[in-house]
């Protein structure tokens, strides 16, 4: 069973705190780690930890079944300090990031100064066709990360260079942190994995621009990210497709956070898209699963 790295933290600290006949603190981060562990071990208890409350709910999982899709959703309601899940199995199944990992790369790129400006600098198509015909052109970041162009992130990712890329992977601390298989396939076909607990947590810490880096690069790519509104409400969301640049999707993303007024949820969906007619499910999904829980 997986047990998410932070959750280790979070014992310790606990450990520490009895030894000194001290209160345990916890943040938010120890926080969501304890709720995945106490999701995947629900006989284990933490009574010295405050953590959020915890709920699954047969309603969410009931959207995947109905669109006949093997699939999850785990939605972390801020105000409430609530994390709801569709299941307690596969929300702690780490797996290949695809084009989410454009969140940290562009990250990445704007820290190490591999992009300057998200709208200025320019990556030059390099004349090979490929099946998806808004890649075929020139693009900044901004219209690089709507496109989700594979081709244009993989040689940021090649500018970037192991080291660096590594660095801020682990700074990050996105996932299993291991970026083996080849510095333009690692979140593609390579040893990265994240599970969606885990984009759940990255994904609000950059929402809060509490990351270990500059302010400036947090708020461009809190920027750049495509947003999609809902009536009144907006969601901000990275799409990602396994397979996408290979025309053989088998698994989709949606990672963000939706606005409700004043009211924020941070969310992570993941589902099995083997067939076609599943890949654009993945976003009528994500709000489905959000009206649910009344985020959107």
């Amino acid at each position: 069973m997986f047990l998410p790295c932070f959750h280790h933290e979070a014992v310790s600290m606990v450990a520490r705190a009895k030894q000194k006949r001290m209160p345990a603190v916890i943040h938010r981060r120890h926080a969501l780690g304890l709720l995945a562990a106490a999701s995947v071990f629900p006989s284990r208890s933490f009574a010295d930890v405050a953590y959020p409350r915890s709920e699954i709910r047969e309603a969410l999982a009931k959207h995947f079944a109905d669109d006949g899709a093997q699939g999850t959703f785990v939605g972390y309601k801020v105000d409430d300090y609530l994390v709801i899940s569709s299941d307690g199995t596969r929300s702690g199944e780490p797996k290949l990031p695809a084009s989410t990992f454009k969140i940290p790369n562009s990250l990445i790129a704007l820290e190490t100064g591999v992009v300057e400006d998200p709208d200025k600098d320019v990556f030059k198509w390099d004349g090979v066709k490929r099946p998806i015909e808004a890649w075929n052109k020139d693009h900044t970041m901004r219209s690089a990360i709507a496109a989700s162009a594979v081709p244009v992130y993989q040689e940021i990712a090649r500018r970037i260079g192991q080291e660096r890329m590594q660095k801020y992977v682990d700074l990050f601390e996105y996932g299993n942190r291991d970026i083996g298989g080849g510095i333009d396939q690692f979140w593609l076909t390579g040893n990265l994995r994240i599970d969606p607990v885990q984009q759940v947590d990255f994904v609000d810490r950059l929402r809060r621009g509490t990351l270990a880096i500059s302010k400036r690069s947090q708020e461009l790519v809190r920027d750049i990210l495509p947003v999609t509104k809902v009536g009144d409400s907006i969601i901000h969301a990275k799409s990602g497709l396994l397979g996408a640049e290979r025309s053989q999707a088998s698994l989709g993303w949606m990672v963000g956070w939706a606005e409700k007024g004043a009211s924020q949820t941070v969310f992570a969906l993941n589902m099995d898209c083997t067939e076609q007619r599943l890949v654009p499910e993945r976003m009528a999904l994500t709000i489905a699963c959000l009206k649910d829980i009344d985020a959107v």
